[in-house]
């Protein structure tokens, strides 16, 4: 790695998702433009790219492009911190450290397969929000989902949703915050580690219509909803007027950078790599296997191992994407000789 080259953020301002990733920049005064997205497809912006899968936010580091929330944060926290820049110090605890491991499980907490979200997502009020009236929008989340479910079956789903909010509610409410501490971390302002405890429960409180009264009452979780607010401050002090750049001109920025990471090669010891004979330069397809996943990229096999795969798309940019939650298999599947 070396300058930091042009950074892109694609997303809809609303999404979740893409506030974990614009709260992280922003903290670290880290400079980047958006490419503004429609909420539903399609999207030619990312068509343009070469690229097929549909869940917002994408960010793109020079030529290369990152999916999931959990890797672009992941490489962006390996920015250093500059002084010619603004650019403040990467806001991961010390590895090795408890404060490491408590990060590292928040976000799986909160972003994994059976992670916090997915049962917030179950509150989503069925009328006060005009988008989820919207036949187009209710016809592309049963796209997105791989197990779409009807307004009936939402409804009776809701009971275990609020329950599953209370707990984790309950569970930072007494544990990390149990002591006073103003952040998940303690130290004098957030960290990684807020923003991966606090972005589904900052969703969940903040959207009207989430939670009705009495289910996650403030009088009962006063220091968690003290944080969502201090947390909120904190970035309505930080936030910038970011410049926002059309498709083409995002396309532009990114395919007229260099690259910004090096090579990972193919980890022949992987069990999947083995087990389908992947090598560099082999034309692979790789998807998400909890949602989108009839949305597939094909591309050529630059580098696997157990964190991340990168190929190849056909306009001749590099995309990442991380092992977990995604499958990567050869474009022609042939049937493997030991089974």
């Amino acid at each position: 790695m070396s300058d930091l080259p042009p950074i892109v953020l694609y997303h809809y301002p609303y999404s979740p998702y893409a506030r974990r990733v614009i709260w992280y920049l922003h903290l670290r005064n880290i400079p980047y433009v958006q490419c503004l997205q429609p909420p539903i497809l399609p999207r030619p912006d990312l068509a343009l790219l070469g690229i097929q899968y549909r869940r917002i936010p994408l960010l793109s580091i020079g030529r290369d492009i990152y999916l999931d929330t959990r890797l672009i944060i992941q490489k962006l926290e390996t920015i250093p911190a500059t002084a010619a820049t603004g650019i403040r110090p990467p806001l991961s605890p010390p590895p090795g450290t408890p404060a490491s491991l408590l990060t590292a499980l928040l976000s799986d907490w909160t972003t994994g397969p059976a992670g916090l979200f997915t049962h917030a997502q179950a509150l989503l009020p069925g009328s006060g929000l005009p988008l989820l009236q919207d036949k187009a929008f209710l016809r592309d989340r049963a796209d997105w989902s791989n197990n779409p479910v009807t307004r009936a079956e939402a409804a009776a789903l809701r009971p275990e949703a609020v329950l599953a909010v209370r707990q984790a509610v309950e569970l930072l409410e007494g544990t990390v915050l149990a002591d006073g501490r103003k952040w998940v971390l303690g130290g004098e302002g957030p960290g990684l580690g807020d923003i991966e405890a606090v972005w589904v429960v900052h969703w969940v409180v903040g959207l009207k219509g989430m939670v009705k009264e009495g289910e996650v009452e403030e009088a009962r979780f006063p220091r968690v909803y003290a944080w969502v607010r201090r947390f909120q401050e904190r970035m309505e002090a930080l936030k910038r007027k970011v410049v926002a750049v059309g498709g083409e001109e995002a396309r532009g920025v990114v395919a007229g950078s260099g690259r910004w990471e090096g090579e990972i090669g193919v980890d022949a010891g992987d069990p999947v790599v083995s087990f389908y004979g992947l090598k560099n330069g082999m034309r692979v397809k790789v998807w998400p296997t909890d949602s989108g996943s009839g949305h597939v990229d094909v591309g050529v096999l630059l580098g696997i191992d157990g964190t991340e795969v990168v190929w190849e798309t056909g306009k001749g940019l590099r995309v990442h994407a991380p092992r977990q939650g995604f499958r990567v298999r050869p474009e022609v599947e042939e049937k493997a000789s030991n089974l």
